[in-house]
């Protein structure tokens, strides 16, 4: 057994079982890769895919057990490469992070900006999607920490610590009618619920509570518009078409001065922004840094103890 089989197998998934395109994709010929992977079953005495002629067609039930470990194992080589590269270059190296986009656009900019003075021999990447696609990206080692709202608790295989929280508010033009309730903690859900709704799509910002809210009130509100975008619901909500309900961190009164807003915490509660970490993974003293500098509480001693599993359970 060596790790050519392992990473063979583990690339046979990845390029859907298309034995030619993980030949190419590690640089080796498809002969080689069919033979190593036949003597790797051989000397386990199990069949790891399940084939049809010569074609691999996906795992069998003891081929699904043992990605599992090949994986593990896979992860666990990752990480040693990681600890030289660290030991030899300390404040150099690439560094990727998965994120939304309301955390790319409103939270991470100075962050970063920090970040980029304080080391400027990293190479940072920022890679967006939906939360659970900022999961998966963690999850297969495509990212090393994932930041978002929604998903990030209670993901298998990854260790999530809280950074900060916020309130969901409504946007709404200068002269709209909810501006002259008394007061923002008096707004109530059938106030809001009389206009047309614009807020994000199901997978984002707590959306789940919007709903939930809602639901419990027995209200079925108008949502016109579902945006994964902040700056997409205000540009309608300028155009007058409807209230916005965003993250309260996607309003700047400066930068939004054709809109207001007003406070909804009281009926939707708060959300914690989460960062998430491949339970295992191995990461470098510049990555503590940028956690720390996104969340100040959370200091490298708290999320080794994490990583560890000492779970004293931190939170907001």
């Amino acid at each position: 057994m060596n790790l050519h089989q392992l990473r063979f197998v583990r690339e046979a998934i990845r390029q859907n079982y298309n034995l030619t395109e993980v030949a190419k994709a590690l640089y080796t010929s498809q002969p080689g890769v069919s033979k190593a992977i036949i003597e790797l079953e051989e000397e386990l005495g199990v069949d790891i895919f399940m084939r049809h002629g010569k074609r691999i067609r996906g795992l069998t039930e003891p081929g699904r057990a043992i990605l599992l470990s090949v994986e593990r194992i896979m992860q666990e080589i990752d990480s040693l490469k990681r600890i030289g590269k660290e030991f030899a270059a300390q404040e150099s190296g690439s560094f990727t992070i998965a994120t939304t986009h309301a955390q790319a656009r409103y939270v991470l900019p100075k962050v970063v900006q920090a970040f980029m003075q304080k080391f400027p021999k990293v190479r940072l990447s920022l890679l967006q999607g939906n939360p659970k696609q900022i999961v998966d990206m963690v999850s297969k080692d495509q990212a090393d920490l994932a930041i978002a709202t929604e998903a990030i608790l209670g993901a298998d295989g990854l260790v999530s610590l809280p950074c900060y929280q916020w309130e969901h508010v409504a946007i709404v033009p200068p002269n709209h009618p909810l501006l002259n309730t008394k007061s923002t903690a008096s707004i109530t859900l059938e106030e809001i619920a009389a206009y047309p709704l614009i807020t994000y799509d199901g997978a984002f910002a707590g959306r789940h509570k919007i709903d939930r809210a809602f639901a419990l009130r027995d209200l079925k509100p108008d949502v016109l518009l579902e945006a994964i975008d902040a700056d997409v619901i205000k540009t309608y909500v300028e155009l007058g078409v409807g209230v916005g309900i965003i993250a309260g961190m996607a309003f700047d009164p400066e930068r939004d001065k054709n809109l207001r807003a007003l406070s909804l915490g009281h009926l939707f509660g708060t959300n914690a922004s989460r960062v998430a970490i491949r339970q295992g993974a191995y990461l470098r003293s510049y990555m503590y840094a940028f956690i720390e500098l996104l969340a100040p509480a959370l200091n490298r001693k708290l999320v080794e103890q994490a990583m560890r599993g000492e779970r004293d359970h931190y939170e907001l």
